[in-house]
């Protein structure tokens, strides 16, 4: 039952460069902007760690349902 109530999608990974988690996080971003109906909410982090930087993301959908349309179409 969707009931509105967990409208966030989160996504977090290592790269081994800033060029591949910048795109990354381009892509996902153009993935969400497709799915709103209104601006989704887009958080991200980049931060150096060993091996690589890791990128952590929260998409913060107007409704739980465009929230499972992007997690779908990242399947």
């Amino acid at each position: 039952i969707m009931d509105n109530t967990d409208c966030t999608a989160s996504y977090s990974k290592v790269f081994s460069d800033r060029s591949d988690a910048e795109a990354t996080l381009a892509t996902l971003t153009a993935k969400a902007r497709a799915v709103e109906s209104e601006p989704c909410d887009i958080a991200s982090t980049l931060e150096e760690v060993d091996g690589g930087v890791k990128l952590d993301i929260d998409f913060t959908f107007s409704c739980q349902a465009e929230t499972m349309i992007f997690q779908l179409g990242l399947r």
